[in-house]
């Protein structure tokens, strides 16, 4: 048995702000603009998997009408 104190695992860095809303015409969350099943096996993802879909969020917005959008401005 080690002497070192256990320390918690790093938390896994999400993009998750709380509004969970799925934009039917994209299938893309409102709050954070992942897809279902990415938000569904965020946690299972490799930490390289993980950043290669944060790097596109900014972009996926985009695929979300304005109108929409602003219900959450």
């Amino acid at each position: 048995m080690s002497d070192l104190p256990l320390r918690p695992p790093a938390p896994i860095k999400t993009p998750c702000i709380k509004v969970c809303v799925i934009d039917g015409e994209t299938g893309l969350c409102m709050g954070c603009y992942r897809e279902l099943t990415e938000v569904a096996a965020w946690q299972k993802l490799s930490d390289e998997d993980r950043a290669r879909i944060m790097t596109e969020l900014p972009t996926r917005r985009s695929r979300i009408s304005p109108e929409k959008l602003a219900m959450f401005s």
